[in-house]
């Protein structure tokens, strides 16, 4: 029987309440296969802010260092708004996380399951019988880490400053990830920049070009990221992989997930440099955010963070056999007509954040 250790960081929001479905999933996936899971829940977010005077504590960090993965919630809420900007959860404790774990590499599946294409905003014919594509963004580099980023005064007026760095090997990281997740999918990649204005955006264009040499099998395109986010509503189906730097890839990922139907359902992982066995220490956590207006009412869709779990079990553990039946299981129940509020429609069941949990679990 194999064990693991899991830093759980159920944050803020819903992320205790999906948070719980995951826990109620994975507890009949130990049993099925035969493993352990030791997770330990720390603070994180607005939370850790209230209770311990930031939003990443030291003893989150130390857990985090000693497990084999990080599962995550949410973090932030209007109560923290008013937070210096990198006092607030995102800033202090997302991102801190992705730099001291290196995590530089975030997939992003989005899938438009055909049952759920009517939740599409999409034309219905644009998306009839759904789509599958995947974002893969750069994590750690970009305007969101680049030096300087500061706000001054000049000439009595203030004045703010993000600057926008990449280095050649960080580009070359993060190409890899994205060729080999296009040799196991449908050999179709699309990078995403700005190379017509940007100095970074031709640097990755040019190393993306370079890089393509070692994956032949690949079809490599480029696209600027304004053209990007019309054709993701225009034609779906089109794309496979799509490759993009930190903040073009922030955005273009939410758009997708929103063609998707519902955000609620997508997963992500951010992962680090592989390990032995090709496994990657990382972060698994929803796509979507911590939704304060609807924390409470136990009407949130678990779907996506049960997915993270089963991103977790794949890229972190090595244990695929339990990532593939969790997500059977989701469409599965799926199939059987169960719907939470953002995927519902006429004809179907209703449901809980704990009814569509309990219901994957025995679907597992």
């Amino acid at each position: 029987m194999s064990t693991y250790k899991i830093a759980v960081l159920p944050g803020d929001g819903i992320g205790t309440e999906v948070m719980a479905e995951a826990h109620r999933v994975l507890a009949v996936v130990q049993k099925k296969f035969g493993i352990t899971l030791e997770c330990t829940e720390a603070r994180v977010g607005g939370i850790a802010i209230d209770v311990d005077g930031k939003a990443l504590p030291q003893a989150t960090i130390d857990l985090c260092k000693a497990s084999d993965a990080i599962l995550f919630g949410s973090v932030g809420g209007p109560k923290w708004e008013t937070l210096p900007p990198n006092e607030q959860p995102e800033r202090g404790a997302l991102l801190p996380l992705r730099k001291i774990f290196g995590l530089f590499a975030n997939l992003r599946p989005g899938i438009c399951y055909p049952q759920l294409a009517h939740a599409s905003p999409v034309r219905a014919d644009l998306v009839a019988g759904g789509f599958d594509m995947l974002c893969v963004r750069e994590l750690t580099g970009g305007l969101y880490f680049g030096q300087p980023k500061k706000t001054t005064e000049e000439n009595g007026e203030p004045v703010a400053v993000d600057t926008m760095v990449y280095k050649k090997s960080e580009i070359e990281r993060i190409a890899h990830v994205a060729f080999r997740a296009a040799q196991g999918r449908r050999k179709k990649l699309c990078s995403i920049d700005k190379a017509n204005v940007l100095e970074c955006s031709v640097l990755w264009r040019k190393t993306l070009i370079e890089i393509h040499a070692q994956y032949p099998d690949v079809a490599l395109s480029h696209m600027y990221v304004d053209n990007a986010a019309m054709q993701l509503v225009r034609q779906p189906r089109e794309f496979d992989v799509i490759l993009a730097e930190n903040m073009m890839g922030d955005i273009i990922s939410d758009e997708m997930g929103a063609i998707a139907g519902s955000i609620g359902m997508l997963p992500s992982a951010s992962l680090g440099s592989s390990k032995e066995g090709g496994l990657y220490f990382g972060l698994f956590e929803p796509g979507g955010g911590s939704a304060p207006d609807i924390a409470g009412k136990g009407i949130a869709n678990p779907i996506a963070q049960i997915l993270s779990a089963a991103m977790m079990l794949r890229f972190a553990l090595g244990e695929k056999d339990a990532a593939n039946a969790i997500e059977r299981a989701v469409i599965a129940v799926i199939d059987s007509g169960l719907r939470t509020g953002d995927i519902w429609s006429e004809g179907c069941q209703r449901a809980s954040t704990s009814e569509m949990g309990a219901a994957i679990a025995a679907a597992v």
